[in-house]
């Protein structure tokens, strides 16, 4: 059976070799078979056909018929990526743990490296990764100016922010004035939110210590470019800006009352 090389790329990333590859798509194609009809079907060595299916059947793609001799039936593929990507999720998470719980505290010695005050983030995903770091070492107070928050964005952070706000941190969250969406309005359940008629850039400051230029948004676009630094004198800066900017803001709720008369 012929797919395409997407396909098959795709396949290859979620972790399997070539031999498995051509007998799963072969077994979608002829139905459950035997060991020596799959192998005969697909090219597969039949030295090699049992160690094949052994190990599709252990990552969750086919399962088997005891019998003599065994007969192969293949998973359909939306049950068999649902197995892959669990098993994947349960790997990447024991991996962070073991990982995190040896390295974490070297990276963290005082004297082990001096860090840097300032750090360019480039890229959508990077950003939203540091975004999220920050979020998740804060102790005291989050204070985020942003224009605006596309909703996926706005889904990662309503999870961090409830876990946060149940840990007594304040979060101040000031937005452009538009409809709030539904996500956005979730989110400002959880936080107090205010709104401006207009904002030059945005930033998040954490515990007065941390700031996150964000930069390169457009509209609802993400946010592709930030400036991070743990400079004394900018993190200063920035929270007094943000302050006087939320001074002279409106609370969320009297943007939607107005909207609605």
């Amino acid at each position: 059976m012929t797919i395409s090389d997407r396909a098959r790329r795709s396949l290859q990333e979620f972790g399997l070799t070539d031999y498995e590859i051509r007998s799963y798509t072969w077994l979608l194609e002829i139905g459950p078979a035997t060991a020596s009809e799959l192998s005969e079907a697909s090219d597969v060595p039949y030295s090699k056909i049992y160690e094949v299916l052994g190990s599709l059947e252990k990552k969750g793609w086919i399962e088997s018929e005891h019998g003599r001799p065994s007969k192969y039936y293949p998973k359909p593929p939306s049950v068999a990526m649902e197995i892959t990507k669990s098993q994947l999720e349960n790997k990447l998470k024991t991996n962070e743990a073991l990982v995190l719980e040896e390295l974490q505290p070297i990276y963290e010695k005082k004297g082990v490296r001096e860090r840097p005050d300032i750090w360019i983030v480039r890229g959508n995903f990077n950003v939203l990764a540091k975004v999220r770091e920050t979020i998740e070492h804060v102790q005291k107070e989050i204070l985020a100016a942003v224009p605006a928050i596309p909703d996926p964005v706005a889904e990662m952070l309503i999870p961090l922010v409830k876990t946060i706000v149940e840990k007594g941190v304040k979060v101040q969250f000031m937005i452009m004035k538009r409809p709030m969406s539904e996500t956005m309005a979730r989110l400002s359940k959880l936080c107090e939110v205010r709104v401006r008629e207009q904002m030059f850039g945005g930033g998040i400051i954490a515990d007065g210590r941390e700031v996150i230029l964000l930069l390169g948004q457009e509209g609802d676009e993400a946010i592709s470019l930030a400036i991070w630094s743990d400079h004394i004198g900018l993190a200063k800066f920035a929270k007094n800006y943000f302050e006087y900017l939320w001074s002279d803001s409106k609370s969320s709720g009297d943007n939607e009352n107005q909207k609605r008369a």
